[in-house]
């Protein structure tokens, strides 16, 4: 890797308080050499997400020189090589790790945590892959790059590709430590470029944008993955914030199968964005019995209405394999299948297109899904109103949390607005709504900042007091949320 100076790239965020030099460099490496290796530029105008055909290409530009690009492109229901894409959704408990698999290629998505490390290695050897040509880090979360330097220090790796947020944590030190000393190419992930990961499957980069958000799980690296006519979305940790941006830049979001953002908590998965995703399969990473109620009953409601949820906790590791017209969904601890066969236009959904099933074996049975079928009538109005608050309210409110110390016990919420709020009845909640402090009688003056803290005392206007006993956030990490008078989830921060 050669030193780039950061002057160079004014794009990226200078060198931030905390960030190691180890982390500066290799951050600036990362940008320079995403611009000539895996990373290939996509002109929104030139190529529009919403077409997805390969055909317009030349077959130089697609390594189909042997083959007739409009007898078998995937595009037009063809295949040139005969393969399958096969996209594993691992079970790696309470976080997330993605293989794709094709054509003799490899890419992996996450690793999980720490321990599971060696659990994602010993996957990708029982599927023959002896090297990775592709690792993406969606964010520095322990919970998806906890395993990256198992993996790093076990497989030959190609290309490297980041979110290029630095993280302060051992975690992200460690795994920068692996790819440096490994000498792996190091990419910065950006908005509109494709990864050149085999020309007949299109992987596209719909975020992180130019602009870092100040949330690192809105700065996930989010990936729209096509093969012929079945498309998936891989959103990491993306939640309401980056769903906005997405529809607002005109993405064809429409997917087959969608890897649910963050866990299926209620930082995610707005109404708006399921409906514009229309995904037939939905796969939540998730944790069984995990300590942030993951999936959130509100989200995992919402997603049973317009397609058929998969979870890790349940089926264990889920495996999606097509041709390109068809798809089979096979889980590890039912060995159910289920297959189908996508007739007519390419869109997805559980209404917009014909899909025919052609396989039923032992067929998922999600006990909760069951029990919601009965509930659907009498909570359909009031879930139909929930959708639509929570995509406003994340859109127009002025109040926010602004920052949240699981250690220290206390939450900030600010007012950026030019006129003062009321908090009378607004809430905050930890992940999984396991504690909740509804606010007094009080206002939030214009550009003012107001402190809640866990334990006693007296409250004043910028200062309040939850008055419990006993701690209140998860030091290994949790959520603060804030809800309106109304209900309406507004903002959202992790800790």
């Amino acid at each position: 890797m050669k030193d780039v100076p950061l002057a160079e790239e004014p794009q990226q965020p200078a060198q931030q308080a905390g960030e190691t030099d180890l982390e500066a460099q290799v951050r600036a490496e990362g940008t320079a050499s995403g611009q000539d290796s895996g990373l290939a530029e996509n002109n929104p105008e030139d190529t529009n997400l919403a077409d997805n055909n390969l055909a317009d290409n030349s077959p130089e530009d697609n390594n189909l020189a042997d083959n007739n690009p409009e007898d078998n492109n995937p595009a037009n229901g063809g295949n040139p090589a005969d393969e399958n894409l096969t996209v594993h959704f691992l079970d790696v408990g309470q976080g997330d790790s993605i293989l794709l698999e094709y054509n003799g290629k490899a890419m992996l998505v996450d690793a999980g945590e720490r321990n599971q490390g060696s659990g994602v290695s010993a996957y990708l050897r029982e599927h023959d892959i002896s090297g990775i040509d592709y690792v993406v880090a969606t964010h520095p979360h322990a919970d998806h790059i906890g395993g990256m330097d198992e993996v790093l220090n076990s497989f030959q790796v190609e290309h490297f590709i980041d979110s290029g947020f630095p993280h302060t944590s051992k975690t992200y030190e460690n795994m920068l430590t692996s790819i440096d000393e490994k000498n792996i190419p190091f990419e910065v992930a950006k908005k509109g470029e494709e990864i050149e990961f085999d020309p007949a499957v299109d992987v596209e980069v719909l975020n992180p944008g130019p602009e870092y958000s100040d949330e690192l799980n809105e700065n996930s690296v989010v990936l729209k993955v096509s093969y012929g006519e079945v498309s998936f979305l891989l959103m990491g940790d993306a939640g309401l914030e980056t769903e906005e941006n997405l529809m607002k830049a005109g993405y064809a979001l429409d997917s087959d199968i969608l890897k649910v953002g963050h866990h299926a908590s209620r930082s995610g998965s707005g109404g708006a964005f399921i409906s514009a995703v229309s995904p037939e399969i939905s796969v939540i990473e998730v944790g069984a019995s995990n300590d942030y109620g993951h999936p959130h009953p509100e989200i995992l409601e919402r997603l049973q209405k317009v397609s058929r949820v998969y979870r890790t906790d349940l089926y264990g590791s889920i495996t999606v394999t097509t041709d390109g017209s068809a798809y089979t969904v096979t889980t590890q601890k039912t060995g159910s299948g289920e297959g189908v066969v996508k007739t007519g236009s390419a869109e997805s959904g559980a209404e917009s297109s014909s899909t025919s099933m052609i396989t039923k074996e032992n067929e998922p049975k999600d006990s909760e899904a069951e029990e919601n079928e009965a509930e659907e009538a009498e909570t359909e109005a009031k879930e139909v109103e929930v959708e639509a608050s929570v995509t406003s309210g994340s859109a127009e409110s002025t109040v926010y949390v602004s920052d949240l110390s699981l250690k220290d016990e206390w939450v900030k919420i600010t007012n950026r607005g030019s006129s003062p709020v009321s908090l009378t009845g607004w809430k905050i909640e930890d992940d999984g709504s396991k504690h909740t402090y509804t606010f007094p009688s009080c206002t939030l003056d214009s550009q003012t900042t107001a402190t809640l803290y866990t334990g006693e005392g007296a409250d004043t206007a910028t200062e309040l007091y939850w008055g419990s006993g006993s701690p209140i956030w998860n030091n290994d990490g949790d959520t603060a949320y804030l809800f309106d008078d109304s209900g309406n989830m507004v903002a959202s921060l992790e800790g």
